[in-house]
Protein backbone atom coordinates (compact mmCIF):
# COMPACT_ATOMS: atom_id res chain seq x y z
CA UNK A 1 0.00 0.00 0.00
CA UNK A 2 1.45 3.35 -1.05
CA UNK A 3 1.19 6.29 1.85
CA UNK A 4 -0.31 9.30 1.71
CA UNK A 5 2.75 11.39 2.95
CA UNK A 6 0.93 14.78 2.37
CA UNK A 7 -1.84 13.04 5.05
CA UNK A 8 0.52 12.29 7.45
CA UNK A 9 1.49 16.09 7.84
CA UNK A 10 -2.17 17.01 7.38
CA UNK A 11 -3.09 14.81 10.70
CA UNK A 12 0.07 15.99 12.78
CA UNK A 13 -1.13 19.58 11.92
CA UNK A 14 -5.07 19.24 12.64
CA UNK A 15 -4.44 17.17 16.00
CA UNK A 16 -2.82 17.95 20.04
CA UNK A 17 0.52 16.57 20.52
CA UNK A 18 -1.07 14.23 23.48
CA UNK A 19 -3.15 12.86 20.18
CA UNK A 20 -0.39 12.41 18.17
CA UNK A 21 1.85 10.70 20.81
CA UNK A 22 -1.47 8.18 21.52
CA UNK A 23 -1.91 7.61 17.49
CA UNK A 24 1.99 6.89 17.34
CA UNK A 25 1.72 4.35 20.22
CA UNK A 26 -1.20 2.80 18.92
CA UNK A 27 -0.02 2.11 15.57
CA UNK A 28 3.09 0.87 17.14
CA UNK A 29 0.55 -1.82 19.19
CA UNK A 30 -0.60 -2.89 15.98
CA UNK A 31 2.35 -3.74 14.37
CA UNK A 32 3.45 -5.22 17.63
CA UNK A 33 0.55 -7.52 17.43
CA UNK A 34 1.59 -8.31 13.69
CA UNK A 35 4.84 -9.04 14.44
CA UNK A 36 4.05 -11.33 17.71
CA UNK A 37 1.47 -13.34 15.26
CA UNK A 38 -1.44 -12.47 17.06
CA UNK A 39 -3.62 -10.59 14.22
CA UNK A 40 -5.77 -12.47 11.66
CA UNK A 41 -5.60 -10.72 8.82
CA UNK A 42 -8.32 -6.97 8.56
CA UNK A 43 -10.41 -8.67 11.03
CA UNK A 44 -9.47 -7.88 14.84
CA UNK A 45 -9.08 -4.08 16.23
CA UNK A 46 -7.32 -2.44 19.24
CA UNK A 47 -8.63 1.10 20.28
CA UNK A 48 -7.44 4.12 22.03
CA UNK A 49 -9.39 6.72 24.14
CA UNK A 50 -8.47 10.42 23.29
CA UNK A 51 -7.71 12.61 26.62
CA UNK A 52 -10.70 14.69 27.43
CA UNK A 53 -14.30 14.56 28.04
CA UNK A 54 -15.76 13.85 24.40
CA UNK A 55 -15.25 9.82 24.78
CA UNK A 56 -13.35 9.99 21.32
CA UNK A 57 -11.25 7.03 20.54
CA UNK A 58 -8.87 5.84 17.67
CA UNK A 59 -9.47 2.36 15.89
CA UNK A 60 -8.42 0.62 12.35
CA UNK A 61 -9.01 1.48 9.19
CA UNK A 62 -10.99 -0.90 7.82
CA UNK A 63 -9.10 -3.02 4.67
CA UNK A 64 -5.65 -2.63 6.36
CA UNK A 65 -3.46 -4.69 7.72
CA UNK A 66 -2.09 -4.35 11.08
CA UNK A 67 1.62 -4.31 9.77
CA UNK A 68 0.28 -1.39 7.64
CA UNK A 69 -0.94 1.11 10.07
CA UNK A 70 -0.05 4.35 10.60
CA UNK A 71 -0.31 7.19 13.25
CA UNK A 72 -2.22 9.19 10.58
CA UNK A 73 -4.18 6.38 9.29
CA UNK A 74 -6.00 5.75 12.30
CA UNK A 75 -9.87 6.93 12.03
CA UNK A 76 -11.05 9.16 14.86
CA UNK A 77 -14.51 8.29 16.27
CA UNK A 78 -17.49 9.18 18.68
CA UNK A 79 -19.44 6.68 20.99
CA UNK A 80 -21.85 6.59 17.83
CA UNK A 81 -19.05 5.81 15.04
CA UNK A 82 -18.97 8.75 13.25
CA UNK A 83 -15.83 10.20 12.06
CA UNK A 84 -14.69 13.04 14.11
CA UNK A 85 -12.10 13.86 12.19
CA UNK A 86 -12.46 13.85 8.33
CA UNK A 87 -10.67 9.74 6.99
CA UNK A 88 -10.71 8.72 3.87
CA UNK A 89 -11.09 5.19 5.30
CA UNK A 90 -14.37 2.95 6.92
CA UNK A 91 -14.01 0.81 10.34
CA UNK A 92 -15.18 -2.22 10.42
CA UNK A 93 -18.94 -2.29 12.21
CA UNK A 94 -18.17 -5.27 14.53
CA UNK A 95 -15.13 -3.32 16.12
CA UNK A 96 -16.89 -0.61 16.91
CA UNK A 97 -19.73 -2.83 18.31
CA UNK A 98 -17.45 -4.06 21.11
CA UNK A 99 -15.12 -0.93 21.59
CA UNK A 100 -17.68 1.42 21.70
CA UNK A 101 -19.78 -0.31 24.02
CA UNK A 102 -16.55 -0.87 26.21
CA UNK A 103 -15.08 2.76 25.95
CA UNK A 104 -18.56 4.10 26.73
CA UNK A 105 -19.17 2.05 29.86
CA UNK A 106 -15.46 1.98 31.55
CA UNK A 107 -13.55 5.15 32.42
CA UNK A 108 -10.56 3.25 32.74
CA UNK A 109 -10.47 1.36 29.36
CA UNK A 110 -8.12 3.82 27.67
CA UNK A 111 -7.18 1.19 25.50
CA UNK A 112 -9.00 -1.92 24.25
CA UNK A 113 -7.25 -4.86 22.51
CA UNK A 114 -8.67 -7.55 20.74
CA UNK A 115 -7.67 -10.64 19.05
CA UNK A 116 -8.18 -13.51 17.00
CA UNK A 117 -5.01 -15.68 18.07
CA UNK A 118 -5.32 -19.29 17.30
CA UNK A 119 -3.97 -20.17 20.48
CA UNK A 120 -6.65 -17.94 21.87
CA UNK A 121 -9.42 -19.19 19.97
CA UNK A 122 -8.99 -22.93 20.78
CA UNK A 123 -8.96 -22.36 24.55
CA UNK A 124 -11.53 -20.50 24.40
CA UNK A 125 -13.82 -23.22 22.79
CA UNK A 126 -12.72 -25.79 25.59
CA UNK A 127 -15.55 -26.10 28.68
CA UNK A 128 -12.72 -25.39 31.78
CA UNK A 129 -11.84 -22.06 29.82
CA UNK A 130 -8.07 -20.94 31.07
CA UNK A 131 -6.35 -23.59 33.65
CA UNK A 132 -3.96 -22.44 36.37
CA UNK A 133 -1.43 -23.89 34.92
CA UNK A 134 1.63 -21.74 34.58
CA UNK A 135 2.88 -18.18 35.99
CA UNK A 136 1.29 -16.49 32.96
CA UNK A 137 -2.24 -17.57 34.03
CA UNK A 138 -1.76 -16.85 37.67
CA UNK A 139 -1.31 -13.22 35.96
CA UNK A 140 -4.68 -13.60 34.56
CA UNK A 141 -6.76 -15.50 36.72
CA UNK A 142 -7.44 -12.96 38.58
CA UNK A 143 -9.30 -10.57 36.58
CA UNK A 144 -10.44 -13.03 34.00
CA UNK A 145 -14.32 -12.64 32.91
CA UNK A 146 -16.07 -15.46 30.26
CA UNK A 147 -18.53 -13.45 27.42
CA UNK A 148 -20.72 -16.46 25.48
CA UNK A 149 -20.52 -15.97 21.81
CA UNK A 150 -23.33 -14.42 20.04
CA UNK A 151 -22.17 -14.37 16.09
CA UNK A 152 -20.06 -11.77 14.72
CA UNK A 153 -20.92 -8.70 16.96
CA UNK A 154 -23.19 -6.16 14.60
CA UNK A 155 -26.08 -6.06 16.74
CA UNK A 156 -26.21 -3.41 19.31
CA UNK A 157 -28.15 -5.51 21.91
CA UNK A 158 -25.24 -7.33 22.58
CA UNK A 159 -23.47 -4.39 24.37
CA UNK A 160 -25.04 -4.53 27.58
CA UNK A 161 -24.41 -8.40 27.99
CA UNK A 162 -20.91 -7.66 26.74
CA UNK A 163 -20.19 -4.65 29.30
CA UNK A 164 -22.16 -6.97 32.43
CA UNK A 165 -19.90 -9.88 31.80
CA UNK A 166 -16.67 -7.70 31.75
CA UNK A 167 -17.74 -5.99 34.48
CA UNK A 168 -14.56 -4.52 36.51
CA UNK A 169 -12.31 -7.51 34.94
CA UNK A 170 -9.04 -6.48 32.85
CA UNK A 171 -9.03 -9.55 30.85
CA UNK A 172 -12.20 -10.58 28.56
CA UNK A 173 -12.65 -14.34 26.96
CA UNK A 174 -14.84 -14.40 24.38
CA UNK A 175 -16.27 -17.61 24.30
CA UNK A 176 -15.60 -19.59 20.67
CA UNK A 177 -13.81 -16.32 19.60
CA UNK A 178 -10.69 -14.74 20.96
CA UNK A 179 -9.49 -12.67 23.45
CA UNK A 180 -9.95 -8.72 24.89
CA UNK A 181 -7.95 -6.83 27.43
CA UNK A 182 -8.63 -3.42 28.96
CA UNK A 183 -6.33 -1.34 30.36
CA UNK A 184 -5.27 2.22 31.51
CA UNK A 185 -2.33 2.90 28.60
CA UNK A 186 -1.58 1.22 25.52
CA UNK A 187 1.82 -0.56 26.92
CA UNK A 188 -0.13 -1.84 29.52
CA UNK A 189 -2.98 -3.62 27.41
CA UNK A 190 -0.05 -4.87 25.31
CA UNK A 191 1.19 -6.09 27.78
CA UNK A 192 -1.60 -7.99 29.55
CA UNK A 193 -2.62 -9.39 25.61
CA UNK A 194 1.26 -11.18 25.99
CA UNK A 195 0.40 -12.66 29.32
CA UNK A 196 -2.94 -13.50 27.89
CA UNK A 197 -1.34 -15.17 24.73
CA UNK A 198 1.35 -16.73 26.49
CA UNK A 199 -0.80 -18.41 29.10
CA UNK A 200 -3.22 -19.91 26.17
CA UNK A 201 0.01 -21.17 24.35
CA UNK A 202 1.27 -22.86 27.07
CA UNK A 203 -2.40 -24.58 28.19
CA UNK A 204 -2.43 -25.39 23.80
CA UNK A 205 0.92 -27.27 24.37
CA UNK A 206 0.46 -28.61 27.40
CA UNK A 207 -2.42 -29.89 26.90
CA UNK A 208 -1.03 -31.66 23.17
CA UNK A 209 2.12 -33.48 25.40
CA UNK A 210 -0.69 -35.78 26.38
CA UNK A 211 0.39 -36.26 30.27
CA UNK A 212 -1.68 -35.15 33.53
CA UNK A 213 -1.87 -31.48 34.03
CA UNK A 214 -0.60 -30.14 37.02
CA UNK A 215 -2.22 -27.22 38.54
CA UNK A 216 -1.20 -24.34 40.47
CA UNK A 217 -1.87 -24.55 43.84
CA UNK A 218 -4.33 -21.76 45.36
CA UNK A 219 -1.90 -20.00 47.24
CA UNK A 220 0.67 -19.21 44.67
CA UNK A 221 -2.49 -17.75 42.33
CA UNK A 222 -3.21 -15.82 45.32
CA UNK A 223 0.46 -14.29 45.78
CA UNK A 224 0.82 -13.34 42.35
CA UNK A 225 -2.56 -11.57 42.58
CA UNK A 226 -0.87 -8.93 43.83
CA UNK A 227 1.50 -8.66 40.85
CA UNK A 228 -1.41 -8.95 38.49
CA UNK A 229 -3.24 -5.77 40.37
CA UNK A 230 -0.27 -3.70 39.98
CA UNK A 231 -0.02 -4.57 36.04
CA UNK A 232 -3.62 -3.66 35.78
CA UNK A 233 -3.18 -0.22 37.31
CA UNK A 234 -1.20 1.37 34.98
CA UNK A 235 2.59 0.91 36.43
CA UNK A 236 3.63 -1.91 34.22
CA UNK A 237 3.30 -1.70 30.07
CA UNK A 238 5.79 1.13 30.63
CA UNK A 239 8.97 -0.49 31.23
CA UNK A 240 9.21 -2.90 27.92
CA UNK A 241 6.91 -0.58 26.47
CA UNK A 242 10.13 1.45 25.27
CA UNK A 243 12.44 -1.86 24.02
CA UNK A 244 9.17 -3.01 22.20
CA UNK A 245 9.79 0.58 20.10
CA UNK A 246 13.08 0.30 19.82
CA UNK A 247 12.41 -3.35 18.30
CA UNK A 248 9.67 -1.96 16.13
CA UNK A 249 12.31 0.85 14.54
CA UNK A 250 14.75 -2.17 13.82
CA UNK A 251 12.52 -3.73 11.99
CA UNK A 252 9.17 -2.04 11.15
CA UNK A 253 9.76 1.58 11.71
CA UNK A 254 6.83 2.79 8.92
CA UNK A 255 4.24 3.25 12.08
CA UNK A 256 5.05 6.60 13.01
CA UNK A 257 4.43 8.20 9.91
Amino acid sequence: MTYDTAMTTDVKALVSEAEWKLRVDLAACYRLVALYGWDDLIFTHISARIPGPEHHFLINPYGWTFDEITASSLVKIDLDGRKVLDSPYPINPAGFTIHSAIHAAREDAKCVLHTHSLNGVAVSATRDGLLPISQQASLVLPSLAYHDYEGIALNPDEKPRLVADLGDRSYLMLRNHGLLVVAATIPDAFLLMYNFESACMVQVRAKAAGSELLMLPPRAIEANATYARFAMQGQMGALPWPGLLRKLDRVDPGYRS
